[in-house]
Protein backbone atom coordinates (compact mmCIF):
# COMPACT_ATOMS: atom_id res chain seq x y z
CA UNK A 1 0.00 0.00 0.00
CA UNK A 2 1.22 3.49 -0.84
CA UNK A 3 2.21 5.90 1.93
CA UNK A 4 1.01 9.46 2.33
CA UNK A 5 3.79 11.73 3.53
CA UNK A 6 3.22 15.28 4.77
CA UNK A 7 6.32 17.44 4.36
CA UNK A 8 6.00 20.67 6.33
CA UNK A 9 8.26 23.66 6.95
CA UNK A 10 8.01 24.81 10.56
CA UNK A 11 9.69 27.48 12.69
CA UNK A 12 10.87 26.86 16.25
CA UNK A 13 7.64 28.40 17.52
CA UNK A 14 5.45 26.08 15.43
CA UNK A 15 4.68 28.58 12.65
CA UNK A 16 3.89 26.91 9.30
CA UNK A 17 2.16 29.75 7.44
CA UNK A 18 3.74 31.52 4.45
CA UNK A 19 7.16 29.81 4.51
CA UNK A 20 8.28 31.85 1.51
CA UNK A 21 8.75 34.77 3.89
CA UNK A 22 10.97 33.05 6.47
CA UNK A 23 12.18 29.59 5.35
CA UNK A 24 13.90 30.33 2.04
CA UNK A 25 17.14 31.75 3.51
CA UNK A 26 17.71 28.27 4.98
CA UNK A 27 17.18 26.37 1.73
CA UNK A 28 20.69 25.21 0.95
CA UNK A 29 22.20 22.48 -1.24
CA UNK A 30 21.46 19.82 1.42
CA UNK A 31 17.81 20.86 1.57
CA UNK A 32 17.58 20.84 -2.22
CA UNK A 33 18.97 17.32 -2.38
CA UNK A 34 16.53 16.10 0.31
CA UNK A 35 13.58 17.82 -1.41
CA UNK A 36 14.52 16.26 -4.74
CA UNK A 37 14.83 12.74 -3.28
CA UNK A 38 11.49 13.17 -1.52
CA UNK A 39 9.74 14.36 -4.68
CA UNK A 40 11.22 11.65 -6.89
CA UNK A 41 10.25 8.93 -4.36
CA UNK A 42 6.64 10.02 -4.96
CA UNK A 43 4.46 9.75 -8.01
CA UNK A 44 1.52 11.91 -6.92
CA UNK A 45 0.84 15.08 -4.96
CA UNK A 46 -2.07 15.61 -2.58
CA UNK A 47 -3.05 19.08 -1.43
CA UNK A 48 -5.85 21.23 -0.16
CA UNK A 49 -7.27 24.13 -2.13
CA UNK A 50 -5.07 26.86 -0.63
CA UNK A 51 -1.84 24.94 -1.22
CA UNK A 52 -3.00 24.06 -4.72
CA UNK A 53 -3.79 27.67 -5.59
CA UNK A 54 -0.36 28.83 -4.39
CA UNK A 55 1.50 26.07 -6.20
CA UNK A 56 -0.56 26.37 -9.40
CA UNK A 57 0.21 30.09 -9.54
CA UNK A 58 3.97 29.50 -9.28
CA UNK A 59 5.07 26.10 -10.56
CA UNK A 60 3.86 25.98 -14.19
CA UNK A 61 6.31 28.76 -15.11
CA UNK A 62 9.28 27.22 -13.28
CA UNK A 63 12.19 25.41 -14.89
CA UNK A 64 15.47 24.04 -13.57
CA UNK A 65 18.39 21.90 -14.67
CA UNK A 66 17.81 18.84 -12.51
CA UNK A 67 14.21 18.09 -13.52
CA UNK A 68 12.54 19.04 -10.22
CA UNK A 69 10.14 21.51 -11.86
CA UNK A 70 9.36 19.07 -14.69
CA UNK A 71 8.56 16.37 -12.15
CA UNK A 72 6.41 18.71 -10.07
CA UNK A 73 4.50 19.92 -13.12
CA UNK A 74 3.97 16.54 -14.77
CA UNK A 75 3.01 14.27 -11.87
CA UNK A 76 -0.66 13.63 -10.97
CA UNK A 77 -2.08 16.06 -8.43
CA UNK A 78 -5.13 15.45 -6.23
CA UNK A 79 -6.79 18.54 -4.80
CA UNK A 80 -9.19 18.17 -1.88
CA UNK A 81 -11.76 20.94 -2.10
CA UNK A 82 -15.48 21.45 -1.67
CA UNK A 83 -15.38 24.80 -3.46
CA UNK A 84 -12.96 24.31 -6.37
CA UNK A 85 -14.76 22.94 -9.40
CA UNK A 86 -11.86 22.61 -11.80
CA UNK A 87 -8.09 22.48 -11.41
CA UNK A 88 -6.14 23.84 -14.38
CA UNK A 89 -2.58 22.82 -13.43
CA UNK A 90 -1.32 19.79 -15.43
CA UNK A 91 -2.68 16.41 -14.35
CA UNK A 92 -4.82 17.82 -11.53
CA UNK A 93 -7.96 16.15 -10.24
CA UNK A 94 -10.35 17.75 -7.77
CA UNK A 95 -11.53 15.50 -4.95
CA UNK A 96 -14.84 17.04 -4.01
CA UNK A 97 -16.61 14.02 -2.59
CA UNK A 98 -15.83 11.85 0.42
CA UNK A 99 -12.14 12.61 1.08
CA UNK A 100 -11.57 9.58 3.30
CA UNK A 101 -13.12 7.18 0.81
CA UNK A 102 -11.27 8.63 -2.17
CA UNK A 103 -7.89 8.76 -0.42
CA UNK A 104 -8.31 5.20 0.86
CA UNK A 105 -8.87 4.09 -2.74
CA UNK A 106 -5.92 6.16 -3.97
CA UNK A 107 -3.61 4.61 -1.37
CA UNK A 108 -4.73 1.15 -2.50
CA UNK A 109 -3.62 1.70 -6.09
CA UNK A 110 -0.13 0.61 -7.11
CA UNK A 111 2.54 3.28 -7.15
CA UNK A 112 5.06 5.25 -5.16
CA UNK A 113 4.47 7.50 -2.15
CA UNK A 114 1.91 10.31 -2.25
CA UNK A 115 3.45 13.59 -1.13
CA UNK A 116 1.71 16.48 0.61
CA UNK A 117 3.36 19.83 1.15
CA UNK A 118 2.22 21.57 4.31
CA UNK A 119 -0.09 20.62 7.12
CA UNK A 120 -3.63 21.92 7.09
CA UNK A 121 -7.22 20.65 7.25
CA UNK A 122 -6.62 17.88 4.69
CA UNK A 123 -3.65 16.47 6.61
CA UNK A 124 -5.60 16.67 9.87
CA UNK A 125 -8.55 14.78 8.33
CA UNK A 126 -6.19 12.08 7.06
CA UNK A 127 -4.55 11.87 10.48
CA UNK A 128 -7.92 11.49 12.21
CA UNK A 129 -8.78 8.57 9.91
CA UNK A 130 -5.41 6.80 10.07
CA UNK A 131 -4.47 7.68 6.49
CA UNK A 132 -1.43 9.91 7.11
CA UNK A 133 1.57 7.60 7.29
CA UNK A 134 4.49 9.93 7.84
CA UNK A 135 5.04 13.48 9.00
CA UNK A 136 8.28 15.22 7.99
CA UNK A 137 8.79 18.42 9.93
CA UNK A 138 11.48 20.70 8.52
CA UNK A 139 12.30 22.61 11.73
CA UNK A 140 13.97 25.93 10.88
CA UNK A 141 16.21 27.77 13.35
CA UNK A 142 14.01 30.85 13.54
CA UNK A 143 11.23 32.14 15.77
CA UNK A 144 8.72 33.87 13.51
CA UNK A 145 6.64 35.24 16.39
CA UNK A 146 3.62 35.97 14.25
CA UNK A 147 0.49 34.49 12.80
CA UNK A 148 -3.01 33.41 13.58
CA UNK A 149 -3.86 30.08 15.23
CA UNK A 150 -4.41 28.61 11.74
CA UNK A 151 -0.78 29.42 10.89
CA UNK A 152 0.52 27.11 13.63
CA UNK A 153 1.14 23.40 13.38
CA UNK A 154 -0.16 22.96 16.90
CA UNK A 155 -3.95 22.87 16.76
CA UNK A 156 -6.48 21.64 19.26
CA UNK A 157 -7.02 18.03 18.14
CA UNK A 158 -7.04 14.54 19.52
CA UNK A 159 -3.87 12.70 20.42
CA UNK A 160 -2.02 11.07 17.56
CA UNK A 161 1.09 9.09 18.50
CA UNK A 162 4.11 8.95 16.20
CA UNK A 163 7.40 7.07 16.24
CA UNK A 164 10.68 8.66 15.19
CA UNK A 165 11.65 7.31 11.76
CA UNK A 166 14.75 9.41 11.24
CA UNK A 167 16.47 12.77 11.45
CA UNK A 168 18.37 14.72 8.84
CA UNK A 169 20.40 17.83 9.63
CA UNK A 170 21.40 20.41 7.02
CA UNK A 171 24.33 22.81 7.20
CA UNK A 172 21.86 25.70 7.46
CA UNK A 173 20.67 24.43 10.85
CA UNK A 174 17.40 23.00 9.53
CA UNK A 175 16.56 19.61 11.00
CA UNK A 176 14.06 17.31 9.30
CA UNK A 177 12.29 15.16 11.87
CA UNK A 178 10.58 12.20 10.21
CA UNK A 179 7.84 10.51 12.20
CA UNK A 180 5.72 7.48 11.28
CA UNK A 181 2.20 7.17 12.58
CA UNK A 182 2.11 4.76 15.52
CA UNK A 183 -0.73 2.49 16.50
CA UNK A 184 -3.40 4.27 18.46
CA UNK A 185 -4.35 2.83 21.83
CA UNK A 186 -7.48 3.14 23.93
CA UNK A 187 -5.71 5.85 25.95
CA UNK A 188 -4.86 7.86 22.83
CA UNK A 189 -8.34 7.52 21.43
CA UNK A 190 -9.90 8.65 24.73
CA UNK A 191 -7.82 11.84 24.93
Amino acid sequence: MRKIISSTYMSLDGYIGDPGNWAMPYFDEDAGRFAREQLFASDALLMGRLTYEGFAAAWPAMTDEDGFADRMNSMPKYVASRTLEKAEWNNSTVIGGDLVEEITALKGRPGQDILMYGYGPVALTLLEHGLLDELRLWVHPIIVGDGDPGDLLFKKTGRFPFELAGTTTFGSGVVVLSYRAAARTAETNAA
